[in-house]
């Protein structure tokens, strides 16, 4: 559920002719579907193979607990309604997620997994929808009919599914990035599929993200750039109509379920970016401004100034138009 960003231009800089230059590795692979980066500055006691070993462990790990994808998974059976104790990675997903829905008043919603299913963007991708069997799954839609008791998940009903596709991305950026300063590397940039999370500097000049343009099919991250941001100590995500949909009889169906009326997300945002001290929230939250709309998503984010957001929305002619908090003035560079 995800639209991708570009790590644009990281450049490795001299500081000084008196003063060493800071060296950097990079290392790229696969993970949770999709891709993932990771650019810190290294130092001798450190050996990137056996960093990309260890955070590629960490990666299966988290699949382990939290992948729709794996019928083995932690997520997976409880989804099957089997008697099995949630790890620490299921917990504090689970918990960021109920505090994400009530901030954003249910736009952001976990329990919508039979409904993204049913319109065929689950993992089998088969379409089975209709007026009456959205309406019978919405019965099954509401933070309110999961608890933790004892460690364990407690439904109101059987029938209800989590699905964590809208946050788990970001979260794995965020136990990722603390992994590595645990290490000590404390200039860094994690990104797992567009989502990113920055730490430090590279040789004191900020990190710049590129964020693509919402068209159809942009598939290839970075060939099309809407604006370039800089970014240091934060974390960024982008939800976004253009990568994950479908066409059927002349209508667009975008993979962004609003959980309130069960159908596809349809209004004017074409995507959203949000920068947050954290990548969980960060990527909770765009997607809950792809269900509340642009104007929704301008009220919410006056309410929590501790939020930044750049977005991109059509106007009624269907031209490209942003709009982004203060905060970000001076910071973003549209192409």
């Amino acid at each position: 559920m995800r639209s991708c960003i570009y790590l644009f231009s990281i450049v490795i800089l001299f500081t000084s002719a008196c003063r060493e230059k800071p060296e950097f590795s990079n290392f790229a692979g696969t993970a949770q579907g999709t891709t993932y980066s990771i650019v810190f500055e290294n130092s001798p006691k450190l050996d990137p193979f056996a960093l990309k070993a260890e955070i590629e462990k960490i990666l299966d790990d988290f699949d382990m607990s939290l992948s729709l994808y794996k019928d083995s998974s932690i997520l997976s059976r409880i989804n099957r309604n089997e008697d099995v104790m949630p790890d620490e990675y299921f917990i504090e997903v689970f918990r960021r997620s109920v505090e994400i829905s009530y901030l954003t008043k249910g736009a952001f919603d976990i329990t919508v997994g039979p409904l993204v299913r049913a319109w065929g963007f689950g993992p089998d991708e088969h379409k089975d929808v209709s007026a009456q069997k959205v309406d019978s799954l919405l019965c099954l839609v509401g933070i309110d009919k999961l608890k933790l008791t004892d460690g364990k998940i407690v439904k109101s009903d059987p029938r209800v599914k989590l699905d964590f596709n809208a946050i788990a991305q970001g979260y794995s950026v965020d136990v990722l990035s603390n992994y590595l300063l645990e290490k000590g590397i404390k200039n860094s940039l994690v990104e797992i599929g567009g989502e990113v999370r920055a730490r430090g500097s590279k040789n004191g000049n900020p990190w710049r993200i590129g964020i693509d343009r919402p068209e159809d099919n942009n598939m290839i991250p970075g060939q099309n750039l809407s604006a370039v941001m800089e970014m240091e100590d934060r974390s960024l995500a982008t939800s976004g109509n253009y990568r994950k949909f479908y066409v059927e009889n002349g209508i667009k169906y975008s993979h962004t379920i609003n959980p309130f009326s069960g159908y596809p997300a349809k209004n004017r945002l074409l995507s959203a970016t949000i920068l947050a001290s954290d990548c969980a929230t960060a990527d909770g939250i765009a997607t809950a401004c792809m269900v509340m709309g642009k104007e929704k998503s301008i009220e919410f984010l006056d309410l929590h100034p501790e939020y930044d957001a750049y977005l991109i929305y059509s106007d009624e002619e269907g031209n490209f138009k942003t709009w982004m908090s203060e905060n970000l003035k001076g910071l973003v560079f549209e192409e």
